[in-house]
This record gives structure tokens, C-alpha cells and sequence, in this order.
């Protein structure tokens, strides 16, 4: 940051010139939160549907006890995972998001020409 004395502004104040380096970074949190699945997990206080997803995870997980134990762990996670996610999807659904409803439609619009109207009148005529 540096100050200038001597540069005639017609004022009392100093000039200043500073140099500001920004960085820009993006959160991991933002861009994984789009991509991600929300399920409907409030149906599970429903008997009849908790009923249904404990079957389906039960059959599904009697299918991965016949896999190779020499599997690599990995690709086991991922067989275990994709079987949760695809029972609990067909079971539970996915959660619907609410579509807030357009606040600024034609009521908005006639206002905002009321007050422009009445704003250019005061600046016309301040009496």
C-alpha cells in the first residue's frame, strides 16, 4: 500500500494505491451437493414399506454372500453399495424437491411502475 503526499486532488485526503491479490476457491462441498441423490426416507415410518425394503435388503444381501472372498475390497464396497442404493430406491423413491413458486410476477411490476412514476414526479416537482 502506498500513499501519495504530493498529488494535488484538491482535498485534505491522501491518495492511496494498494495492490489486492484474490483467490477464488471453490468449495468440495458445492459441487458434490448437485450430483447427490436424497431418498424418501420418510416412507420408512410407514410398516408396510419398511416392511418391503427389509426384504429387499435382505435378498440382496443374501445374493453378495455368494461372492468370491479374493474379490479385491473395493469392487466389493461397490457391489454392497450399488445393492443399497438400487433397494432403497425402488422401495422408498427418490425425495421430491419443492418448486418455490415465482415471487415476482405482474402485481411486482405494476408497483415497481407506480413508485417509478411517483419518484419522477417528486424529482419534477420536490413541493
Amino acid at each position: 500500500m502506498q500513499s501519495f503526499r504530493g498529488a494535488d486532488c484538491d482535498t485534505d485526503h491522501y491518495l492511496v494505491i494498494a495492490k489486492v491479490r484474490e483467490r477464488l476457491a471453490v468449495g468440495k462441498q458445492a459441487a458434490q451437493r448437485f450430483d447427490r441423490k436424497r431418498f424418501n426416507l420418510r416412507k420408512l415410518n410407514e410398516p408396510e414399506v419398511r416392511e418391503q425394503y427389509q426384504i429387499e435388503i435382505t435378498n440382496r444381501s443374501a445374493a453378495l454372500e455368494n461372492l468370491n472372498d479374493d474379490e479385491d475390497v473395493n469392487r466389493t464396497w461397490e457391489n454392497i453399495k450399488e445393492n443399497i442404493q438400487t433397494s432403497v430406491k425402488e422401495s422408498l423413491g427418490l425425495h421430491e424437491f419443492k418448486q418455490n413458486k415465482p415471487w415476482f410476477d405482474e402485481e411486482c411490476l405494476g408497483f415497481l411502475d407506480q413508485r417509478k412514476q411517483a419518484k419522477m414526479q417528486w424529482i419534477q416537482d420536490p413541493s
